[in-house]
């Protein structure tokens, strides 16, 4: 008989992302389906801090780990906008970090979003995961490389998934968001445009593709989406403020050890 596939175990309202990871890589992604939290939150909103009611909050969690199956509760981080990563095993309670990372199976790194861009890494041969949180100031903060270096394979064994995040025609920005990027990269340039209101509309796919290549990881997959125009299927937190988070996913295969 035919063991069936990930995407054909869980719900429609959930994300896996379609990249070449190793089989003892899982990932999953979540979207505002699915949950029992009430307006403006509404739905699967998984975040503790944005003022949903917690007993919410919780019944959110179980139903994503009931349906995706986790081997174990993940590794929920307090995010700052920063470029510290932990090791996943290492969280017990939220710890002020933007990254996580582990070599033990059975552990789920976690990074919630509503804008921001959730960075999934695998090494090729599946010994190694990670998961970041990049908004701009995460991204011009170095927090993808902070990440890799904590990974301790070499970036070109490594396999990224850019997941849902604003998109480059609704990510409007300042000035000193646009000098912050050009200030570590003049080609990143090309990653910004003018935009009708005399500011500049910015493309956090492509800022973190370049910084991704300038590592050395060519084998990048993911992007597409646009949390703030796909109001149906994600938060987003410049639509509508307060609002709910996704979250994004990765893990070993096999428990704990």
């Amino acid at each position: 008989m035919r063991t069936p596939d990930m995407n054909e175990l869980l719900p429609e309202h959930l994300i896996v992302p379609d990249w070449p990871a190793p089989t003892r890589v899982h990932t999953v992604s979540s979207t505002r389906h699915g949950g029992v939290s009430p307006p403006p939150y509404l739905r699967l909103n998984l975040a503790e801090h944005v003022g949903d009611d917690p007993v919410c909050v919780a019944e959110n969690r179980r139903r994503l780990a009931v349906a995706v199956g986790f081997p174990a509760e993940p590794a929920w981080l307090e995010q700052v906008h920063g470029i510290h990563a932990v090791a996943a095993e290492t969280v017990g309670a939220p710890v002020a970090a933007d990254a996580a990372w582990t070599r033990a199976p059975g552990r789920p790194c976690v990074v919630m979003t509503a804008d921001c861009l959730p960075v999934l890494l695998c090494d090729r041969a599946g010994t190694v995961v990670a998961a970041a949180h990049a908004g701009w100031r995460g991204l011009a903060g170095g927090v993808i490389a902070a990440t890799v270096a904590r990974m301790g394979v070499s970036p070109v064994k490594l396999l990224a998934w850019l997941g849902p995040a604003i998109g480059p025609d609704a990510f409007e920005v300042g000035e000193e968001v646009r000098a912050a990027f050009l200030a570590l990269d003049a080609g990143s340039a090309a990653c910004f445009r003018p935009s009708p209101a005399g500011r500049w509309l910015a493309d956090l796919y492509e800022l973190a593709r370049r910084q991704l290549r300038g590592l050395g990881i060519s084998t990048v997959y993911g992007g597409g989406f646009c949390t703030f125009s796909e109001s149906e299927r994600f938060f987003s937190h410049r639509r509508a403020n307060p609002t709910g988070r996704m979250a994004t996913l990765i893990w070993l295969d096999g428990p704990m050890d």
